[in-house]
């Protein structure tokens, strides 16, 4: 599916129509993000381990069911869609691994690769739920700063959409990212 070039505004009119009740614009919503979801998710997956019994397809309608289940769509844009999106994501696959019951640390815990452009290092986090635990600590510090890493890494938006649907200015994220992935890594590496 290419998107055209009037599907951001496209995209974010249909988002204010069902946030207005309008559910006809959610049918007419998903063909337009869907690919963008996929994309997402493919990202979240790319991390998880060999075999893992979730497959993205399944993690966008999850995430989907979600988003157009719980009673607030109060959609300011495109972006922060994505963010929510993005953050959806995130939670499904913790619970999912949680609900697995694998172990706290080490031993069968999903691994996450990270991006040395994306994230923090190259060195591989030990999981999941460990990345899940240091951006909740991050956010327990300065909650904007994990919402930046979130939305970035996870979200994959760019520096301008997540200063968009923070309200702060694009060097602010430039700054909190920065910030974001020094903590992270020395959280990460259990340097305290």
């Amino acid at each position: 599916m290419t998107m055209s070039l009037d599907a951001p505004n496209e995209i974010t009119q249909l988002l204010n129509e069902w946030s207005h009740g309008d559910e006809l614009a959610l049918e007419q919503l998903m063909p337009l993000v869907y690919e963008e979801l996929r994309k997402m998710a493919k990202q979240y997956m790319r991390s998880q381990r060999v075999g893992h019994t979730l497959q993205p397809t399944a993690l966008i309608h999850e995430a989907y069911a979600k988003l157009a289940g719980s009673g607030e769509q109060n959609w300011k844009n495109r972006a922060h869609f994505f963010g929510v999106a993005s953050q959806a994501m995130r939670h499904i696959l913790v619970d999912y691994v949680r609900s697995r019951n694998y172990e706290k640390r080490g031993g069968n815990a999903v691994r996450v690769d990270f991006d040395e452009a994306m994230i923090v290092s190259n060195e591989r986090a030990t999981g999941l739920v460990e990345l899940d635990e240091a951006l909740n600590a991050l956010a327990a510090v300065d909650e904007r700063k994990g919402r930046v890493v979130e939305l970035k890494y996870f979200g994959g938006l760019t520096n301008e959409e997540i200063a968009e649907v923070l309200g702060v200015s694009t060097k602010t994220i430039i700054r909190d990212w920065q910030f974001a992935r020094s903590w992270l890594l020395r959280e990460l590496s259990g340097q305290k």
